[in-house]
């Protein structure tokens, strides 16, 4: 029969392993296994308060790391431009990251960049991390379908680099792209660097879809513009011709008014004014320059002819 081995007779990994120790505890016990081979004469307390400064370093970027992610939420939420967004999220990444320059890369519908954006330590780092896009990363995508890398590079000044694809569904409509110099593992910010991607795709999608939004918004309100001018021409033609008849004989009568009883005299003024206000509205169609609408009644609303002034 099986038994089960007693906890303190239990490695450590397995012990993190069933839950029966906390990832913490065991973090900090490896940590100064670690410092105990490296420095044999120091004492368990030294260790210990190593690896205490050392997490509560690690704790500290992770929480930068999410604040960068947590700001290109918001300004995703709040319609900022996706510009001002990703400078910045670039801008504290290669900090957190250790890169020399990073950039993003969107695309149109034919591939050719339609927005770059980047940050770097130095003009150079930005002319060298250009250079390995559009000799490596772009290349790669066109001829053999790449779609992220991490890669290093040797030689006298070795550095490495990464390229992670922002797309909305199976759609990549661009990247983002970095480099290090020295021994630096860009790898082993995986998690960070694809979250930080993620976020600054979704960036993108919003800010087209805002833009999307405002154009087909524009361009329903100018053909609404023009179907209302043009039933106004419309109105002018059919309404106009009788109405002139009407206004110009109503005149004509007032002209005689000696002739006419004071009751008939006041049924003609009112019939002329009423004629000349469905001139003017006419007229003020005809003018509009927006399809502003006013409520008219619950639930109906109507021409907002203030912008037919002259």
């Amino acid at each position: 029969m099986n038994q089960t081995a007693p906890k303190s007779r239990l490695p450590n990994r397995v012990l993190a392993a069933r839950g029966w120790l906390t990832p913490r505890k065991y973090s900090m016990l490896q940590c100064t296994y670690k410092l105990h081979r490296r420095h044999a004469g120091r004492s368990t307390a030294f260790a210990l308060r190593v690896c205490g400064e050392i997490r509560r370093s690690m704790q500290d970027k992770d929480l930068d790391r999410f604040d960068i992610l947590r700001q290109l939420a918001v300004a995703g939420s709040k319609g900022e431009p996706l510009r001002l967004a990703a400078e910045l999220a670039l801008k504290q990444a290669s900090a957190i990251v250790s890169l020399d320059a990073a950039a993003l890369y969107l695309w149109n519908d034919k591939g050719e960049v339609s927005l770059e954006i980047s940050h770097a330590a130095s003009e150079d780092f930005r002319k060298r991390l250009s250079m390995v896009e559009s000799e490596l990363f772009a290349l790669l995508r066109e001829r053999k379908n790449l779609v992220s890398a991490y890669m290093s590079f040797g030689g006298e000044n070795p550095y490495q680099s990464f390229t992670l694809p922002l797309h909305h569904g199976p759609k990549v409509f661009g990247a983002v792209i970095g480099m290090a110099s020295g021994d630096i593992r860009l790898v082993t910010e995986d998690i960070f660097l694809e979250a930080l991607t993620a976020a600054m795709s979704l960036n993108a999608v919003v800010d087209g879809l805002a833009k999307d939004v405002s154009l087909a918004r524009e361009v329903i309100d100018k053909e609404r513009l023009a179907a209302i001018i043009e039933t106004a021409v419309t109105v002018n033609h059919e309404v106009n011709n009788p109405l002139t008849a009407i206004l110009g004989n109503v005149q004509l009568l007032l002209l005689k008014r000696n002739d006419l009883d004071p009751e008939l005299q006041t049924k003609l003024k009112t019939i002329e004014v009423s004629a000349m206000k469905i001139r003017d509205v006419t007229q003020k169609l005809l003018r509009l320059t927006s399809a502003r609408s006013v409520k008219y009644t619950e639930g109906t609303n109507m021409l907002d002819l203030s912008g037919g002034d002259a």
